[in-house]
């Protein structure tokens, strides 16, 4: 009697490493390719061809790399449009993504070749520029979309963040209790961690992970000077505060890492969006005084 074969069961892939192949190594780097022979070509082309006096944005070379070059970055522009229809085939959104990655770093081919190596303290100059500010910007994005995906779903530990949040909401719950029978002054080293506001510190907290006044923090630190470095959890209740503020550090550490982490996943975008924005109005301004003076 013949026996079936056995299923084969798919390696498993970090998720955030397969979101990263996802557009990167779309089709086999077809877009990778592409921009390539676009570069090529431009790099050949510009070795190639003859302008006199030299090259220059001026030429009618440079106006042909100039105009493949304002239509590529207008229609980089439009990955935020298209991001907004979920389609497959041809021009999926990870198609288009991986096509926006790499077509906008053949622009630092295509641009450069498109100034001849002429640069000056001028509009043009300010385009091309931004050109390079905006193509920087996209590979930090592209450098921790690959990292910190992983990071993100290993910190998080199969919970949510309003799991966290939940968790930590639990734990003063416990610590209001706990702290009943105290005297005041170690009441109030508890009110300190339950008044605080465990996200205070703003984009520089959020960014570091540094929160040098959380209450929590100082209210363990003091609450020490009675119960030493080495809480039991007995009857007391000073201990027992002691062991809820540990747990409460530890879920506010990893709630901080997550906090991180997406904070880093969407900083980029605050310089790479207004930067496209300040692109596209330099360029407007490169091409019209280019066809003004022409």
């Amino acid at each position: 009697m013949a026996t079936a074969a056995p299923t084969r069961i798919p390696a498993r892939r970090d998720r955030g490493a397969a979101l990263h192949d996802g557009f990167l190594r779309h089709a086999r780097f077809r877009w990778l390719k592409i921009a390539l022979l676009l570069c090529l070509a431009c790099i050949a082309s510009y070795l190639l061809i003859d302008v006199t006096p030299h090259h220059n944005g001026g030429s009618w070379y440079g106006y042909t790399l100039g105009t493949i070059g304002a239509l590529l970055i207008l229609w980089l522009t439009l990955l935020g449009v298209r991001k907004r229809a979920m389609t497959a085939g041809r021009w999926s959104l990870k198609a288009w993504t991986s096509a926006h990655v790499y077509l906008g770093l053949s622009l630092i081919v295509v641009a450069t070749l498109h100034t001849g190596f002429q640069l000056g303290w001028n509009v043009h100059t300010l385009a091309y520029g931004l050109m390079l500010l905006v193509i920087a910007s996209g590979i930090v994005g592209i450098i921790f979309y690959a990292a910190l995906p992983a990071a993100l779903s290993n910190n998080r530990a199969e919970m949510t963040q309003g799991q966290m949040l939940d968790a930590i909401r639990a734990i003063d719950r416990q610590l209001h209790d706990a702290a009943q029978p105290l005297p005041h002054d170690q009441a109030a080293l508890v009110r300190l961690s339950l008044d605080d506001d465990p996200f205070g510190g703003g984009i520089v907290a959020r960014l570091s992970g540094n929160y040098p006044r959380c209450g929590t923090a100082r209210a363990q630190a003091a609450l020490r000077r009675w119960t030493g470095d080495r809480p039991d959890t007995g009857n007391d209740p000073l201990e027992r505060i002691d062991a809820l503020l540990e747990r409460k550090r530890a879920m506010l550490a990893r709630l901080r890492r997550h906090l991180k982490l997406k904070a880093l996943l969407e900083i980029w975008l605050y310089v790479h969006v207004p930067a496209t924005f300040a692109l596209l109005a330099a360029l407007t301004a490169h091409i019209v005084s280019v066809f003004f003076y022409w």
